[in-house]
């Protein structure tokens, strides 16, 4: 058997394995080593184990990943999330369509300091959902909205997302971050105009809420400076140098914590709950790089990414149709798989073909982002919908599956947009050469 029917054998296993519930990073990791022992020896394979657990878990540029999750965690214990929702409310809730307008924006500031779709989803619904029902939202609306929102938080800097594409990948992780910034704004106000389009075709979706001062929208910014000040102090200190990445996530989960404790937010319990949930996540994305990055030396001996990539190459197609067989591959692939499971997955081998075809890395993985945020709100898997089911358990799923998918269409069009104007992701990074 050849090297590279080795290979897709080996993928198409590890699809099999995906599907029979097999934690994500345990298949790889399994199938990785078999791959990698059946192609050389055993012993090979047991010291490339060795070696990549030991490489990852000691990495220093992965220490990011727990800061800013430990970031997002206090933050979201000491009250943040809700004064973000509040003073969007205040802003934005005598509109109608106004609640679902907030949460949008309420999503996109604690997705500044969060890193975590699923996070971001699960904070704001349990925030935001009770305020939509008892203004008579329609929960559609309502839960589509904060499903689709929550995406955000693999978009808007810092993601995690963005840190494991720059270590797979070598990219700056600050210039990917600084990419995540425009798409971020464009895709919260094409979620804005439809939740505005929405409403206007059927204004019993969502009621107006009761108008506010003047002096209570100022006031309402207090809620807001917080988060703005996490948000310059992190990005700026990266954007401008001043900061790796790893010390701008521990400068951010530093001041989080004295924001906590200035505004007596943060009880023991939730700083002890905080510790416990970041421990839990944390170990999940780094046994999931472990995974991948056995997986992907498998991949490597095998040579599929690089027969991939000259056959694709060879093609009588232009680039722009190549991108686009790709971007459907992750398409469909995140309706059954979970974004960062994608990602690990598939950059190894479609990677070398983006550099063959000359695409610029960092606008490639903003659009991998962005096609994984479509995958998180697709049936069946849907990751994010089923965070907001859970807490929404009064709301039947197909519900929330039809709320969003109107949204869903703004996320296709924020795709679309970038295709045609890449300069909207590298404009800000090239900044920083």
């Amino acid at each position: 058997m050849s090297l590279t029917t080795t290979g897709i054998i080996g993928v198409i296993i590890l699809v099999l394995l995906l599907y029979s519930k097999m934690p994500v990073g345990f298949a790889m990791g399994f199938l990785g080593l078999m791959g990698f022992s059946y192609v050389v020896n055993f012993e090979a394979g047991f010291n490339l184990l060795a070696r990549d657990v030991w490489d990852v878990f000691s990495s220093y540029n992965l220490t990011v990943i727990p800061l800013f999750v430990f970031m997002g965690q206090i933050a979201f214990h000491a009250g943040i999330s809700r004064r973000l929702y509040d003073s969007a409310y205040v802003l934005f809730g005598h509109r109608r369509g106004g609640l679902a307008m907030a949460t949008v924006g309420a999503c996109a500031g604690f997705s500044a300091i969060c890193g975590s779709t699923n996070a971001t989803a699960a904070t704001m619904a349990t925030v935001t959902l009770p305020e939509m029902k008892r203004y008579g939202y329609d929960m559609s609306l309502a839960t589509g909205t904060v499903a689709a929102a929550g995406s955000l938080g693999i978009l808007i800097p810092p993601s995690v997302i963005f840190i494991v594409y720059g270590i797979l990948t070598e990219q700056s992780i600050g210039k990917l971050f600084a990419a995540g910034i425009l798409p971020g704004i464009l895709l919260c106000f094409l979620f804005l105009m439809t939740i505005y389009l929405r409403v206007m075709k059927n204004p019993s979706l969502a009621p107006p809420g009761p108008k506010t001062s003047f002096k209570e929208k100022f006031r309402s910014f207090a809620g807001v400076v917080e988060t703005l000040v996490l948000f310059a102090l992190v990005m700026g200190g990266i954007f401008f140098g001043i900061f790796t990445p790893t010390e701008a996530a521990a400068t951010g989960a530093f001041l989080t914590i004295l924001i906590a404790v200035f505004r007596k937010q943060l009880t023991w319990h939730g700083f002890v709950q905080s510790l416990a949930d970041t421990t839990k996540i944390s170990c999940m994305i780094m046994v999931i790089v472990t995974g991948a990055v056995i997986f992907g030396h498998f991949m490597a001996i095998t040579r599929v990414p690089y027969e991939l990539a000259e056959w694709v190459s060879s093609l009588p197609l232009p680039p722009h149709a190549v991108m686009g067989v790709i971007i459907l591959v992750y398409l469909f692939g995140g309706c059954f798989m979970d974004a960062l499971a994608m990602i690990m997955l598939t950059i190894p081998i479609f990677f070398p073909v983006v550099q063959t075809l000359g695409f610029d890395p960092i606008w490639f993985g903003v659009v991998i982002v962005l096609i994984t945020e479509m995958g998180v709100i697709t049936p069946p898997v849907g990751v994010n919908v089923y965070v907001v089911y859970g807490v929404a358990k009064d709301v039947p799923l197909e519900n929330i599956f039809r709320g969003v998918f109107p949204m869903l269409l703004a996320l296709l069009l924020c795709n679309l947009i970038l295709l045609m104007f890449p300069q909207i992701a590298l404009f800000l990074p090239n900044l920083m050469n």
